[in-house]
């Protein structure tokens, strides 16, 4: 879909205080509006979509414990290695330097 936006102007924003049991999430990440869509759908009593900004934007309220966030830590040199050889003894060629 073309918005007229700017990729620096597609955000993704998450809105949470301590005392609202609700988070909101606006986006403009097909992948993240599609999974909501489809937990809205699916839950309807733990998320909803509140607006479309008409831009490809879209709102949507969550309750908190259904949102995470997930820190990784950066491999290690022999995770690294490890992950090479068994991507190339399973046929996929990409170099260790792409790896996470």
């Amino acid at each position: 879909m073309r918005t007229g936006l700017t990729k620096k102007q597609k955000t993704t924003v998450i809105y949470f205080d301590e005392h609202s049991r609700m988070i909101e999430v606006q986006t403009h990440n097909t992948d993240l509006k599609k999974r909501l869509t489809a937990f809205a759908a699916k839950y309807p009593q733990c998320c909803r979509q509140t607006d479309d900004d008409e831009q490809g934007g879209l709102t949507f309220e969550i309750e908190k414990g259904r949102l995470s966030f997930r820190l990784t830590a950066p491999y290690s040199e022999e995770r690294r290695r490890a992950a090479s050889e068994q991507a190339k003894q399973n046929g996929i060629h990409k170099k260790v330097a792409d790896l996470p």
